[in-house]
């Protein structure tokens, strides 16, 4: 689950920088006056449809809305533990209907790359914003292999290859699958709300090994850990009445795994939540609406936004009953500059009757205002 591309603005300014303010408004005083017709003819979410791999492993440019997300747990040689999240977006804007222009955007990519460090007291973060083409971006079809600059999330002979770098932090791992990618819901058709087109085609990767370096201020630590990976993509992904969600991806020791959602509508109010359990020895289950329950227990306030998060929860997902506890308490990731968004994504351990039986992330959006998929 990923938060919302409201690019408008954010890719604006990026064009601008890449092209000249000129040139954009210039081409903006082109084109069609009036209320332009927007190209909405997106490919749409239907039950029925077998996932197919390696080819969806790729992107699907005829959907308007697609991410590839990489969320795990490091360690250092000397045993400290963190957090990392390397997240890259696809998004195909609505666009003017026959406008010949080879500057007119079909596709946008964006990317979020964090390092939860409890030595640091919050994140070390990083975002970038670029159009496809022109050699700067791009999201390839048949495989995994989405780009923008230097930044990358690529497969290669089975590993998956994840670089990204801020200006005083740096990624550079690999992602070794030890299983098979799992389909949420019917067969990777994952809903999210009563409207069968609220939904999704999603499958996750859980129990990544990982190895690499990384690199803070000029410090670099080999690393070690595990993670976990979601491909999800769509064109109608929430329901109107729907303001945010709450997301857990946990691999646990045993071997299994658990990703459970909710859909939170106004006041709280939950609209649909959905889950997929997989034990050691890789049997799953999938999770109805009813069968899901968060509970917050802690909430925390950021200093820098007022917005309030629940960060502790307890978990019920079918038979397990889980505490989630946060490795550190701000992970809060500030991206409006380009996906529109402030939210909550972070490191977190999973309990179980007191004892510490997983690792996982844990994101909360929408709690400072609504979250719009546009």
């Amino acid at each position: 689950m990923r938060r919302t591309l409201g690019t408008a603005l954010a890719f604006a300014l990026a064009l601008g920088l890449a092209f000249g303010f000129a040139a954009v408004a210039n081409a903006l005083a082109a084109a069609p006056q009036g209320t332009p017709a927007p190209d909405t003819r997106y490919a749409v979410v239907r039950p029925g449809r077998a996932l197919q791999f390696p080819a969806d492993l790729g992107a699907h440019p005829r959907f308007h809305t697609e991410w590839w997300y990489v969320t795990g747990w490091l360690h250092t040689a000397a045993g400290a533990p963190l957090g990392f999240q390397i997240t890259f977006f696809r998004e195909r804007p609505d666009i003017w209907r026959g406008n010949p222009s080879a500057f007119t955007p079909r596709q946008i990519l964006i990317a979020h790359c964090a390092i939860a460090d409890p030595a640091h007291g919050a994140l070390w973060r990083a975002e970038r914003i670029e159009r496809a083409g022109f050699g700067l971006a791009d999201a390839s079809t048949g495989d995994t292999a989405v780009w923008i600059g230097r930044w990358r999330l690529v497969r290669h002979g089975g590993v998956y290859l994840g670089r990204c770098a801020g200006a005083d932090f740096g990624l550079d791992l690999a992602f070794t699958p030890t299983e098979p990618p799992l389909p949420n819901g019917d067969g990777g058709y994952s809903r999210k709300g009563t409207d069968p087109q609220a939904a999704s085609e999603y499958y996750s990767i859980p129990q990544l090994r990982v190895s690499g370096h990384i690199d803070r201020r000029g410090h670099a630590d080999r690393v070690t850990g595990d993670a976990w990976l979601d491909h999800e993509w769509s064109s109608a992904y929430l329901e109107r009445a729907a303001v945010g969600w709450d997301w857990i991806g946990v691999n646990l020791r045993d071997g299994g795994s658990l990703m459970a959602f909710r859909i939170r509508g106004a006041n709280g109010a939950v609209l649909w939540a959905g889950g997929t359990s997989s034990d050691a020895a890789h049997r799953v289950r999938i999770l109805s609406p009813d069968e899901v329950r968060f509970t917050p227990l802690r909430e925390w306030r950021s200093p820098r936004t007022g917005i309030r998060y629940p960060i502790a929860w307890r978990i019920q997902a079918g038979e397990r009953r889980l505490t989630l506890r946060p490795l550190l308490d701000d992970q809060e990731n500030d991206a409006r500059a380009t996906s529109g968004a402030v939210y909550w994504e972070g490191a977190v351990r999973a309990l179980a009757r007191g004892r510490v039986v997983g690792h996982g992330y844990l994101e909360l959006t929408g709690y400072g205002a609504p979250l719009h998929l546009h």
